[in-house]
């Protein structure tokens, strides 16, 4: 989906838009009051107060026609400036446009003010000529917004809107939001039984279901596999550790505001873990190594806590507890770019598996104007801002740098994907580490004799699992590759009486194959269990009647296909073993 934001014709397009819902709602709800309409990458929302009306879908429809009305007469929009005082007097009556003039510098500053028609807006501009063209918008939908994001102040109402310059642009657009809302793993989650969260268990903390957690698990299974075959080492390590053992690290002074509070236990400080790094050091830490251990790398399926605002919690793409697939790789100074390479090679292996194919790499790098928020160290910086550079130049990988969004600890790699549903986000990353081993005074014995510290690689390929779970789940619509799929073979018995004892031996000597079966026995019309099968996106559905018991013989389905295909049980096994290991 295109970004609003950052096409400069749709951007003024829409902030002008925005203006003329301000308009509308001022024509029907007389004594609303408006805090701030800004553009965003969907499009375009505006905060208001509405007193008690609580905004619903046929009030949308209403102030999309009371829209449209404005637009249609076609009034000019006028910009014209004042002064911080003639500001303050003219909107006096509104406390949400006071505060706004209020908080801007000196008394004499100038204001610019947007005028159309009856309604004049604060506003810095710029907008289109007039309301007329306007003509090519809809509202989203509505919501609930604190007054500055802050829970303790009102709650006002927020619309969100589109605007187009072309009726089948917003067509367009509007057919992608459409499909996005098909494959929301939020929405396929609950549909497929694979996780779900309750308020009574607390917000951001999903809970997988069996036919999630086979998913996941499979994930597991699957890049441990290709780690372990690579010489990672696997550990299990506390989700708890101590304050001071964060103190250490410097994530307690970088890193504090996304951590929960500490918790207080027999006069220690304890808290729930952000990231694993922490641990691993100390399990480098404890025993002397030589150079000839090294690369050691130690990997970790993690459990972590992060403290997400509620308003950044989606589904398990982004909760407050998430599993990283993390490691750690501690190497000498002249490994960094073999084993940087190794980590980049296992990425796109792991890409080409699944077919990941939209994504960019970005060599995330400190601020140097504001160098407050990472570890003091200069020299360290410009080193491994270099020695990084120099790696993803000399292994040939197209990447984009971005300032200020490295670690506290180091800059980093991150490949960014570009998901069926949302925005880019990161999926897999690389980071390179002069710190941590210094803070934790790691040190290995070189062939020299003298001791000298190591340089640690913080990787994650994955991501995390219920992220990247998300990811697939998007990406398919829910229906999984035949390995990954909770349930790969579901049978249904034409009749009960006639050809359930042929379906149950059927699943028995699936299951002792290691085919994960489910048998639908219910007393259905098959065409309706065959429907019910195809909405659980099922990879193969048996079909077996008389035909099939009296040859021994199987008729499946697969999954988006409407041909029935009768083979015999050895090649239906034969064809299925051989997806399954081809991971198609």
């Amino acid at each position: 989906m295109i970004n609003i934001k950052e096409n400069e014709k749709l951007s003024v397009l829409n902030h002008s838009c925005a203006h003329l819902l301000a308009q509308a709602v001022k024509h029907l709800y007389p004594n609303a009051m408006f805090w701030v309409g800004p553009v965003i990458e969907e499009g375009f929302y505006y905060d208001m107060d509405l007193g008690d009306t609580v905004i619903t879908d046929e009030d949308l429809e209403k102030i999309e026609k009371e829209m449209k009305k404005i637009a249609k007469d076609g009034k000019r929009i006028v910009r014209h400036e004042i002064s911080k005082e003639e500001a303050l007097e003219q909107f006096h009556e509104d406390p949400y446009k006071l505060d706004l003039i209020s908080r801007m510098d000196e008394k004499d500053t100038v204001i610019s003010c947007y005028t159309q028609g009856d309604f004049t807006d604060l506003c810095r501009g710029p907008h289109v000529e007039s309301v007329k063209e306007l003509k090519h918008f809809k509202l989203l939908k509505a919501s609930g917004a604190y007054w500055k994001g802050d829970a303790n102040n009102k709650m006002l109402q927020r619309i969100y809107g589109i605007c187009f310059e072309t009726a089948e642009d917003l067509e367009a657009h509007l057919q992608e939001l459409e499909e996005a809302k098909m494959r929301d793993h939020r929405k396929l989650g609950k549909e497929l039984e694979l996780f779900m969260s309750d308020d009574l268990v607390g917000r951001g903390l999903p809970m997988f279901l069996p036919k999630g957690y086979i998913v996941w698990q499979e994930l597991e299974n699957y890049i441990k596999e290709k780690e372990k075959k690579l010489g990672y080492l696997h550990v299990m390590t506390p989700c708890v550790g101590n304050v001071e053992l964060y103190k250490t690290s410097g994530h307690w002074d970088h890193y504090k505001e996304n951590m929960f509070p500490a918790m207080e236990v027999d006069g220690e400080s304890f808290v729930l873990r952000p990231m694993n790094c922490p641990h691993h050091m100390m399990i480098y830490a404890n025993k002397l190594h030589s150079y000839k251990d090294l690369p050691i790398r130690i990997g970790e399926i993690a459990h972590d806590f992060r403290y997400e605002a509620s308003g950044a919690i989606k589904g398990i793409e982004r909760g407050r507890h998430f599993c990283q697939n993390d490691a750690h790789l501690f190497v000498t100074p002249e490994q960094i770019k073999s084993e940087f390479k190794n980590v980049v090679d296992l990425i796109f292996d792991v890409y080409k598996d699944f077919n990941i194919t939209n994504y960019r790499c970005v060599l995330s790098l400190r601020d140097p104007e504001d160098k407050a928020k990472y570890h003091p160290d200069d020299e360290m910086w410009n080193k491994a801002e270099n020695e990084l550079r120099e790696v993803l130049n000399d292994l040939g990988i197209e990447y984009t740098e971005e300032i200020g969004e490295a670690a506290f600890y180091g800059p980093k790699l991150d490949v960014n994907v570009k998901p069926a549903v949302g925005n880019e986000y990161t999926l897999s990353t690389c980071q390179l580490d002069f710190c941590l081993p210094a803070k934790f005074d790691l040190k290995y014995v070189d062939s020299d004799g003298v001791k000298k510290t190591p340089v640690v690689l913080h990787r994650a390929i994955l991501g995390s699992l219920d992220r990247f779970m998300a990811y697939i789940i998007e990406e398919t619509k829910g229906a999984f590759p035949l390995w990954l799929s909770p349930v790969q073979v579901n049978i249904l018995p034409v009749n009960n009486e006639y050809h359930l004892e042929y379906a149950k031996e059927v699943k028995e000597w699936l299951e002792n194959a290691n085919i994960r079966v489910e048998l639908d026995d219910r007393e259905e019309k098959v065409g309706y269990r065959m429907r019910e099968s195809v909405m659980q996106k099922n990879p193969y559905t048996l079909i077996l009647g008389q035909k099939e018991v009296d040859e021994g013989m199987i008729s499946y389905r697969k999954y988006g296909s409407q041909d029935t295909t009768t083979v015999s049980k050895d090649d239906f096994l034969a064809l299925i073993q051989e997806e399954i290991a081809q991971k198609k």
